[in-house]
């Protein structure tokens, strides 16, 4: 089993993908609803809340855990991966990845492991545009590590605080639409008018509302949806670490589990899966 991690219910667009990608893959998703946000939450409560998820669903016979919330993985993941892991009891059998290594992969065209500028990387100029949440443009993990491989890269990022509690609570279009466009109006104040070549949603509700920002950037501005990214990432890794691809089995194959009330989440979560899923109590 492989196991999603969000605070919320973004990591389901982040799901969705995977399920399309990797059919026969058992998944196990955990959303920490009850302590959710996390954007408003110190830094070291963030990481100790999502070292406990990750915990519990290695406790669930979990080998890989993905932290499909940029929150978590801007705030986290390092320290998990260097501090916690390797002194564990889980050390060398068990990983966690985070999402924002392949959406820079992406962004630079540059495997993650490359920390230094290559040709022709090192001279490329162009400009990319970064929206988040404000914990994920406060980090400040995309531009750091984009400019670790692209220096002369410009990155522009843009908050966009209210925009993911207004699309989980399915706010009309119109209002959502606004909230975008206010968004790439304030970018393009930061360019001086200057429209990104790639622009990054560096938040997973921000899939449902790809097409609002289609319709405000430039035609030409390539658009970075984390779900088919992490897809891509994860196809590759599982190809170099077959150790973590494990087969479902039929009925058992995907548990979602939220720390918060079931019914609720089950609610809200029809916003990201229209079909499904209902969610269980994480028990103790």
């Amino acid at each position: 089993m492989i196991g999603i991690f969000d605070s919320g219910h973004g990591g389901l667009t982040v799901l969705r993908a995977l399920l399309k990608r990797f059919p026969r893959q058992g998944f196990i998703y955990l959303g920490d609803h009850g302590n959710a946000p996390y954007g408003n939450r110190p830094a070291d409560e963030i990481v100790d809340l999502t070292r406990q998820s990750c915990e519990a669903l290695f406790g669930m016979g979990c080998r890989l855990v993905v932290l499909a919330c940029n929150t978590a993985t801007c705030v986290a993941a390092r320290q998990l991966q260097r501090e916690w892991l390797p002194t564990s009891s889980y050390a060398g059998t068990h990983n966690v990845l985070g999402i924002a290594a392949p959406t820079v992969e992406a962004a630079t065209q540059t495997p993650w492991g490359v920390t230094t500028p290559q040709y022709p990387q090192r001279y490329n100029s162009d400009v990319i545009a970064v929206f988040g949440t404000t914990r994920t443009i406060a980090s400040g993990v995309f531009p750091e590590e984009i400019r670790k491989r692209c220096p002369r890269i410009t990155v522009v990022q843009q908050a966009c605080p209210n925009l993911a509690g207004a699309i989980e609570a399915a706010r009309p279009e119109a209002e959502l639409e606004a909230m975008v466009c206010d968004a790439v109006s304030a970018m393009n104040i930061q360019t001086g008018g200057e429209p990104p070549h790639r622009a990054i949603l560096g938040c997973t509700h921000y899939p449902l509302v790809e097409h609002l920002f289609r319709r405000h950037l430039p035609k030409f501005t390539r658009l970075l949806s984390q779900p088919e990214v992490v897809a891509d990432s994860l196809e590759d890794y599982l190809t170099r670490h077959s150790y973590y691809a494990e087969p479902g089995d039929g009925a058992d194959r995907h548990h979602f589990l939220t720390t918060g009330d079931p019914r609720t989440v089950s609610r809200v979560a029809r916003v990201f899966w229209p079909e499904g899923p209902e969610f269980q109590e994480l028990r103790a």
